[in-house]
């Protein structure tokens, strides 16, 4: 099974750059489709920059920007993420604005999704904070309920006396996606070129803000023992090995507004095993290079059919030729 899984977050108040990056995204993400004919998309979050914020009617505006933007055919599922610009940071995080968005999207804060024996842990980060509040106890305990689940479903015959009435899913270990990263200190360990900048790689992460504290992070490692974790938030790219183990994958923003070089992840899955490839779409400074290069050719090239540039530029050479002969 192939899926791209890309990191995005757009600016949605109309501005000039708006265009360009909205533009950006549409063309890329359309052309990776055509190109790559994934059977799935996973958007870890941060579809909109003020989904916290918004109104009905910017809502209604937002998501019909958003399909066009990414539009898909039937063959191809698009399956969205929550982010803490899409319904806000915890203590913003209302039911309102969480069913807004599941509404939306078909989502809901802990799902699996499994797909060809592929289990897929979907996950609300933004409600990990681990203050029992009514949705993070709510989504705590799905998560809880998903993990008795899928032990059950490795367990042999021999042994599921207690597992006779729990749902079960495909054998494997899941794969983790959500919005905020597990726990690290910062990225200092952290490489690449799409990395983030060495003035902020040694930024100490703020729990709870910049990645999952650390409880809640030790929680989804303990009860899910996943074989890859898959997340955004920071912009930047990083793999870390948690508990010398578990590999997890930040992944980098698909958006010129935040990154010069965005880029997004292909993935290829079975059963068994994985293969990740990094696709890194067109640098925003080549592209304005070859515009400005462009712009500058082509007025050379009117102001050489012009009559009033061809008679100075007969002049230029009647007075460079009459130098030569002196």
């Amino acid at each position: 099974m192939t899926l791209v899984v890309l990191v995005r977050r757009r600016k949605m108040k109309i501005a000039i750059n708006d265009f360009s990056w909205e533009w950006q995204m549409e063309r890329s993400f359309q052309t990776a489709l055509f190109l790559l004919r994934p059977e799935m998309v996973f958007i870890l979050g941060d579809v909109f920059d003020e989904g916290k914020w918004s109104s009905t009617k910017d809502w209604e505006d937002d998501v019909r920007r958003f399909k066009q933007i990414f539009y898909h055919s039937s063959n191809t599922e698009l399956v969205v993420l929550i982010g803490n610009h899409d319904i806000g940071f915890h203590h913003e995080m209302t039911s309102y604005k969480l069913e807004r968005f599941e509404k939306i999207f078909n989502m809901t804060s802990a799902k699996i999704l499994t797909k060809r024996g592929v289990n897929f842990l979907l996950v609300n980060s933004v409600a990990l904070h681990g203050d029992h509040c009514p949705i993070c106890q709510s989504v705590e305990d799905k998560l809880y309920s998903f993990a008795q689940q899928l032990n059950c479903s490795t367990q042999s015959d021999a042994t599921r006396n207690h597992c006779r009435d729990m749902q079960t899913h495909a054998s494997t270990p899941p794969i983790i996606l959500q919005h905020y990263p597990l726990y690290r200190t910062s990225d200092a360990e952290c490489t690449g070129e799409d990395a983030a900048p060495l003035n902020e790689r040694y930024q100490l992460f703020q729990e709870r803000y910049d990645v999952l504290s650390q409880d809640a992070s030790k929680k989804l490692l303990w009860w899910f023992q996943p074989r890859l974790i898959l997340s955004g938030h920071t912009h930047s790219s990083c793999e870390v090995f948690h508990e010398n183990r578990f590999l997890e994958i930040s992944v980098p923003s698909f958006s010129w507004r935040n990154r010069n070089n965005p880029s997004f992840i292909l993935g290829t899955f079975s059963t068994s095993d994985f293969a990740l490839s990094k696709c890194f779409l067109p640098e925003e400074s080549s592209i304005i290079a070859v515009y400005c290069s462009s712009a500058v050719v082509t007025v050379l090239i009117i102001l050489v059919h012009l009559r009033p540039f061809q008679g100075a530029l007969h002049i230029v050479n009647s007075l460079l030729g009459k130098k030569k002969s002196l």
